[in-house]
C-alpha cells in the first residue's frame, strides 16, 4: 500500500514551500491528525552548538506538532547554501537515497499523513545519479507545486509539471503563493492559464504577508485553508 501524503516541490527556490509544506501540516493537525514531516536535503543551515541545524525542519516540525526523531525529518544537514550534490562533495557526504527511504518509512509507519518538502525544484541534484524527482518517485507521493506569482511563472510552472508527467510523478495540483492583495495583469491571470494549459488543479492563491515570524504566517495560512481546494484536495488523500 502506497503511504498516505504529499510531496511539495517548487518551481525554483525562494518560491515559499517550506511555509506551505508547514501550513499544510499546521492545517491537518489542528484537525487532530498524527502528522509526520520531513525535509530529506537541507542546504545552507544554520549552526547550532557547532552543529548544523535544518531550521525549515524544525519548522516543519513545530508546524505539525512532531517529536520524531531529528535524524529521520532531517536526515541530510549540510551547511553551504549551495546546490546539495555541491555541498555535500564539500563535507565529504553521500547522499543515500535508501537511507532517506527508509527514514521515510518509519516516519509513515507512525503517523496519519506526510507532508515532505523537497529542495528547490524538480532537477535539483542532490547526488551524481539522485535528483529531487528521483526523490519524489522513491516516495510514491503525490506532487503539490508551489508557484510565485507574477511575470515568469507560467512558464515556470509548466516545464515542472512537464518534468513530473515525463517521469511518471502524479501530480495533485500546483498553489500560488505570496501573490498581493491587489495583483498585476500578469499575477492576476497567471493562475488561470497555468490551470488550463497544464489540465491541473489551481489548489490555493495564497498572500503575501509581510512583517510577521514565519510561525504567525504558518497559522494564518493554515487557518485559511479551510477556504481553498487544497482542503478538499487532501481529504480525498486521506479516503
Amino acid at each position: 500500500m502506497n503511504p498516505t501524503g504529499v510531496f511539495v516541490t517548487g518551481t525554483d527556490t525562494g518560491v515559499g514551500k517550506t511555509i506551505v509544506s508547514a501550513a499544510i501540516a499546521r492545517h491537518l493537525h489542528n484537525k487532530g491528525l498524527r502528522v509526520g514531516v520531513m525535509k530529506p536535503v537541507t542546504s545552507g543551515s544554520a549552526v547550532t552548538g557547532g552543529a548544523p541545524v535544518s531550521e525549515d525542519a524544525q519548522l516543519l516540525r513545530w508546524a505539525a506538532g512532531s517529536d520524531a526523531p531529528a535524524g529521520d525529518t532531517s536526515p541530510y544537514v549540510l551547511r553551504e547554501p549551495i546546490a546539495p550534490s555541491e555541498a555535500a562533495r564539500l563535507e565529504g557526504v553521500t547522499i543515500n537515497r535508501w537511507r532517506i527511504r527508509d527514514s521515510f518509512e518509519r516516519l509513515a509507519g507512525m503517523h496519519d499523513f506526510m507532508v515532505v518538502e523537497g529542495a528547490g525544484g524538480l532537477l535539483v541534484p542532490l547526488a551524481d545519479d539522485l535528483m529531487v524527482a528521483d526523490l519524489a518517485k522513491d516516495l510514491g507521493l503525490p506532487l503539490i507545486i508551489v508557484a510565485r506569482p507574477g511575470l515568469g511563472t507560467i512558464n515556470h510552472t509548466l516545464m515542472t509539471c512537464e518534468c513530473a508527467i515525463s517521469r511518471g510523478i502524479s501530480i495533485l495540483g500546483f498553489i500560488l503563493n505570496g501573490q498581493e492583495e491587489n495583483p498585476g495583469q500578469a499575477e492576476a491571470y497567471a493562475s488561470r492559464l497555468i490551470a488550463r494549459l497544464s489540465g491541473l488543479p489551481l489548489l490555493g492563491v495564497l498572500g503575501r504577508y509581510g512583517g510577521l515570524d514565519e510561525k504567525e504566517i504558518v497559522t494564518r495560512i493554515a487557518d485559511a485553508l479551510d477556504r481553498e481546494p487544497l482542503a478538499d484536495a487532501l481529504k480525498g488523500e486521506l479516503q
